[in-house]
């Protein structure tokens, strides 16, 4: 029988299958952060048992910490209390945990893969959406909440349905200043933010075979923005090579037999997916969101649509143009922005920030501008001051800020004020996303670093010499 990549992965994985019901999946790795556990470790206490796997699951705090001065108390005390319980609880079950002040800290879905967790053909979970974000190396990669984790940590299972499978095809090579990011705003503008509800994606052509692992991974991160359960690309020489020799990858023997499995991960020939499409990726400029959710999306040359070319409910359109202060028929070039934020799990690696220093050098930032820089991990921090980055964001007007999830959905002190509007290269624009009553525009690190330096929206090739994005 012919299987796809998805099918193969989650089929090895299958411990028990119930009739009528779902499956008993076997999970290889459990991520953790401060947020959705606590509740989970109270529920595990409350019945008098522990963690099955420890040594499989691994703790980074994240989604609270503050990204100035992490070297002082965190002042909320919510945030302060549930950074407390990740510690606490991570030591009391064996599980490695990596807080704040520590090297290997950072976005949850950055250091996995920067550490070798994140493996092809693996199975991992995290009480966070945007888990998606590792099936960037073939592995099964999908969100839990709070009572699955609990779940995940007394069994190393989940009980989940089986997704249908889409296999996403963008063909050709991509133009000039197009990234990665603009690649999943595009397809999501195209499919809607419910056009892959109840599937798992496989993304396959030659756009993706060309992109980087970093650029992989923004697609596969985005993957949840379109109702997908998450996405996959096959592994190959690019994959294996990202994955060798770090900490948690296998050595020795160990790796030669790890890599021999990993190269039969693909879709085999005349298999059969639930649902196909096919883009061009030659029909991609640089993207910008323009309402209140991922999928209303455009090029940043064209105008927003009239309600009337929308599919969905008028109201509801012009409702979120409402809180935009947007109207139909509006360019998006030279609406003027208050905040930039580069950073979280879609655009936090050292990729992203070449990106937006090749724009940046040589500019200053525009006087009008609040810019949040934040690296995704104290390994990303490290390479932007090894390579001569920091220096370049400083010359041109920019701090860099320390790790964690910043702005991205403001749990911390990073909130951008009522009415204000955010270039950010994050993944969700809804209402109130980065602050109450913020304004967010989502775009790739080139289009963030082109309205920071003029402080409006601007199509990012009128500023850049050619370099490489993808």
């Amino acid at each position: 029988m012919k299987k796809t990549l998805f099918d193969k992965v989650w089929d090895s994985h299958v411990v028990r299958k119930i009739e009528n019901g779902p499956d008993v999946l076997f999970i290889d790795r459990h991520m953790i952060h401060e947020v959705t556990s606590p509740v989970a470790f109270l529920g595990l206490k409350s019945r008098g048992i522990g963690v099955k796997h420890p040594e499989r699951t691994f703790a980074t705090a994240d989604h609270n910490t503050p990204t100035i001065n992490q070297h002082l108390p965190v002042a909320d005390p919510l945030s302060a209390n549930q950074l407390r319980a990740l510690e606490e609880n991570s030591k009391e079950h064996g599980i490695s945990y990596w807080g704040l002040g520590h090297e290997k800290n950072g976005i949850v879905h950055v250091v996995g893969p920067e550490y070798g967790i994140t493996q092809p053909g693996a199975t991992i979970v995290c009480g966070d959406s945007h888990t998606s974000t590792h099936g960037a190396f073939g592995a099964i990669a999908f969100g839990i909440g709070t009572s699955e984790v609990e779940m995940v940590l007394a069994t190393q299972c989940i009980m989940q349905t089986k997704p249908k499978s889409m296999r996403i095809n963008v063909k050709g090579d991509l133009n000039f200043g197009v990234t990665p990011k603009d690649v999943a705003l595009y397809i999501i503008s195209q499919l809607s933010t419910s056009g892959a509800t109840g599937y798992f994606v496989e993304y396959a052509g030659e756009v993706f075979k060309n992109m980087s692992m970093e650029g992989r991974m923004t697609v596969c991160n985005l993957s949840i923005e379109m109702g997908a359960r998450g996405g996959m690309i096959a592994p190959d020489e690019k994959t294996l090579d990202y994955v060798k020799g770090r900490e948690f990858t296998p050595e020795g023997k160990a790796w030669e037999k790890a890599m021999a499995y990993w190269k039969t991960l693909k879709t085999d020939e005349g298999a059969t997916f639930d649902k196909e499409v096919t883009f061009n990726g030659s029909d991609i400029e640089p993207m910008i969101t323009y309402g209140t959710n991922p999928g209303m999306g455009i090029g940043i040359s064209h105008d927003i649509p009239n309600a009337e070319a929308v599919e969905g409910g008028v109201a509801t359109y012009k409702k979120s143009l409402q809180y935009m202060a947007f109207g139909e028929g509006d360019s998006m070039i030279g609406k003027p922005i208050d905040f930039v934020f580069l950073g979280s799990c879609t655009n936090g690696r050292i990729e992203d920030f070449r990106a937006f220093a090749s724009i940046v050098k040589g500019r200053k930032k525009a006087p009008n501008v609040t810019a949040w820089l934040v690296p995704g991990s104290h390994k990303v921090e490290s390479a932007i001051k090894e390579e001569g980055i920091l220096d370049i964001l400083n010359e041109a007007g920019f701090e860099l800020r320390e790790p964690g999830c910043s702005a991205c959905l403001a749990m911390n002190d990073d909130k951008v004020p009522a009415g204000k509007y955010a270039v950010s290269t994050s993944n969700r624009n809804f209402e109130g996303r980065q602050g109450p009553g913020s304004r967010t525009l989502l775009a790739s690190p080139l289009v963030a670093a082109a309205a920071a330096v003029t402080g409006k929206v601007t199509d990012p090739r009128v500023l850049m010499e050619k370099v490489e994005t993808v």
